[in-house]
């Protein structure tokens, strides 16, 4: 954006200003530490200049809003025209609880649903099952069958709000279909996202023991082509960085394992068949959010002019909607801490400050108490009135972009975009995702092991864990969610209530029919659909699916 000329002389004030004034300044009373920098940038310098990013292009770099390469957002309006959606993860025990939490939520201004679910049901194993024993409910929401879906979203108008459905597989979308359409409401007119990413379970979760990872990308895909076919306004894909985050990846390494991922997921789809233009439109992204305000920034910003590029150059996607890279953010889990929980509540509105400046497209805010539990319902009314004091108050929505020009922020925009760059070429060179998914683990853990050694010498300052602490006694009590200890009890006798009314040979037919689906190599999600329908249970159509691939 600067001529050589001015570069040089900038360079040339800046060596004269570090002599006459840093340089006294650092004899007399030198700095906090040796060095600065971010968790994918060593060496922050004290101030930066247009010199810092000699070869940025305003029109091939930054640009506008909505426009190509979208470093400064996908929308032309951003925020003016509306904000982003306020989305809080919300659930626990059973359909029926968890539809009072979200229904509490919706009363005070959430407008973007996001259930989160148990770890049977993320495991697709049912509440009955001897190894969903201790675990059902907790932490979410414990689904069987359809009628657990039903008491979930009772009284909610399914094409009203977009709903998150936050599992590593596919097999709860075909239920929420069955649901739909049993209510009589046509596919395409709803709105949501299924996270269906199996990539990412691979080298962060490790949620599911269901099928070698290629035999995965099948049924993950059957979701994709049947959303791209019936659901134009549904997202069949979510790729998730927030996960490898919260295992200790860098914020540059978020970013590059994810879109690698990304690129996986579109190579395997145009395999099956599908043209770029007419499913890329539709795929999303999840990424966390943590305290480094600044390199949150430049991430998001990064992320979205790495992935216009890699959408327009490398799969020569034509459809200016393939090129966005629209995501929605979770603030840290991982920052949340135990000691003085209240100091959470400062951590999660940084970071949702970030997220928004950033450019975010939907956001879930951490409440407090989540470094214990499932939130309060007043730790929950908290984490959503930041969102909302935020876009109301504080004015950062009223522009777009506005850290946009900041030399500091365009130098590390620039850093952690060859950064990314650098990540997915290594990963192209170990043949992809899928087969580089343990160098991933690998990677992302040697960062983790290096944060971990930095709390514990004191490097890195945690507040009121490893400085300013205070004495146990001293520590403010918090009232923390409790699950009720009977209802895992009334779970598994409801589902055996719903298995004593259904025909057993209708269900036996649907699961047939999922199973030959599977073996022939057919789109299952028809199938699993009509299973549901007669109440089949979601670890039952596991395992027809599993039985068809052989398994």
């Amino acid at each position: 954006m600067y001529d050589r000329r001015v570069l040089e002389a900038i360079e040339a004030e800046e060596r004269r200003w570090h002599e006459r004034r840093v340089a006294p300044a650092l004899e007399k009373t030198g700095e906090r530490q040796a060095e600065f920098g971010t968790t994918s940038v060593r060496g922050i310098k004290r101030v930066y200049t247009p010199a810092d990013a000699p070869g940025l292009d305003f029109f091939r770099d930054i640009g506008f809003p909505g426009e190509y390469p979208f470093t400064r957002g996908v929308q032309p309006t951003g925020y003016r025209g509306r904000l982003w959606t306020h989305r809080l993860v919300s659930g626990a025990m059973g359909g029926r609880e968890s539809n009072a939490i979200i229904k509490n939520l919706i009363a005070h201004g959430e407008n973007g649903l996001n259930p989160v679910f148990d770890p049977p049901t993320l495991n697709m194993r049912d509440s009955d099952d001897d190894m969903s024993r201790g675990q059902v409910g907790v932490n979410g929401t414990a689904i069987d069958t359809l009628a657990d879906m039903d008491l979930l979203f009772e009284d909610i108008d399914l094409d009203r709000y977009s709903i998150s459905i936050i599992t590593p597989h596919p097999f709860l979308f075909p239920m929420y279909v069955a649901l739909a359409e049993n209510r009589g409401l046509s596919l395409d007119r709803l709105q949501g996202t299924i996270q269906n990413d199996c990539i990412n379970n691979s080298h962060s979760c490790n949620w599911i023991d269901m099928a070698p990872l290629p035999l995965r990308m099948r049924v993950h895909g059957d979701a994709v082509e049947f959303a791209t076919r019936f659901m134009p306004l549904w997202n069949p894909l979510s790729i998730v960085g927030y996960h490898i985050r919260e295992g200790g990846a860098t914020a540059v390494q978020e970013i590059g394992f994810t879109l690698a991922d990304g690129i996986a997921y579109l190579e395997e789809f145009i395999r099956r068949g599908l043209d770029v233009d007419d499913f890329a439109p539709r795929l999303s992204f999840f990424f966390g959010c943590e305290t480094d305000l600044f390199e949150e920034v430049a991430k998001f910003r990064a992320a979205r002019r790495v992935w216009a590029r890699v959408m327009r150059e490398r799969f020569g996607a034509k459809n200016e909607r393939s090129w966005l890279l629209r995501y929605h953010v979770q603030t840290a889990g991982n920052s949340l801490q135990a000691r003085q929980p209240m100091n959470n509540i400062i951590r999660t509105t940084i970071q949702a400050l970030a997220a928004v400046l950033g450019g975010c497209n939907s956001l879930h805010t951490n409440a407090y108490d989540e470094a214990f539990t499932a939130p309060t319902p007043e730790a929950a009314m908290i984490a959503l009135r930041t969102q909302q004091i935020i876009a109301h108050e504080s004015g950062v929505a009223n522009t777009l972009d506005p850290l946009g020009g900041s030399f500091y922020v365009e130098a590390l925009t620039g850093e952690l975009e060859r950064g990314c760059l650098d990540l997915i070429e290594e990963v192209d060179r170990r043949g992809g995702a899928v087969k580089a998914w343990e160098y991933i683990q690998q990677a992302y853990l040697a960062s983790a092991y290096e944060t971990q050694k930095q709390i514990q010498t004191g490097a890195k300052i945690i507040v009121g864990l490893n400085a300013f602490t205070i004495e146990e006694a001293e520590e403010t009590e918090i009232e923390t969610y409790e699950i009720d200890p009977d209802f895992e009890a009334r779970q598994v006798a409801f589902l055996q209530e719903i298995k004593g009314r259904r025909d057993p040979g209708r269900v036996e037919a649907a699961l047939s029919r999922v199973a030959q689906a599977a073996e022939k190599g057919e789109n299952t999600m028809r199938a699993m659909a009509e299973a549901y329908k007669v109440m089949a249970t979601l670890g039952e159509v596991r395992r027809a699916w599993e039985q068809g691939v052989g398994r």
